[in-house]
């Protein structure tokens, strides 16, 4: 009688969870970070990062905002757009992300703070490289309803 060997399962993968903010003005305006540390350090992204145990990611969103760009938007002034969980967007592992919007008044001013080098609105029609795939979000942000 032939002994078998019993399936070996790999060890379960660790996700992380993140939030971004897809923060837009009535004229066409996104607020982009320029990252302050790796991965893409330099590069510049939507706000946003890690959802804190025990927290939910639509707190975690406004919360990022606030520290990275000082922006205070209220939970209840975000919607969700989506999640994104594509392989391979994040270099650090498996990552999956709550991307939330937010119309905010023109000539709201922004600083860059915690991980950012700097803060600032862009025109979505000349938006600059970005990491992690936030194209794609913003992309999602901006399209047509129908």
């Amino acid at each position: 009688m032939t002994e078998t060997k019993p399936e070996t399962k790999p060890e379960p993968e660790t996700v992380q969870y993140t939030a971004d903010v897809v923060a837009l003005t009535r004229s066409g305006h996104v607020l982009l970070i320029e990252r302050g540390w790796p991965p893409f350090e330099g590069a510049w992204a939507l706000p946003g990062g890690y959802v804190e145990p025990g927290e939910a990611p639509f707190v975690a969103a406004a919360r990022e905002l606030a520290e990275e760009t000082g922006l205070d938007v209220p939970v209840g002034a975000l919607h969700q757009i989506g999640v994104w969980d594509q392989p391979g967007r994040d270099p650090r592992g498996t990552f999956v992300t709550f991307a939330y919007m937010a119309i905010v008044p023109e000539g709201t001013t922004v600083t860059a703070g915690d991980d950012a080098h700097d803060a600032r609105w862009w025109p979505l029609t000349d938006l600059p490289k970005l990491a992690f795939g936030h194209a794609d979000i913003i992309r999602a942000a901006t399209a047509p309803n129908d």
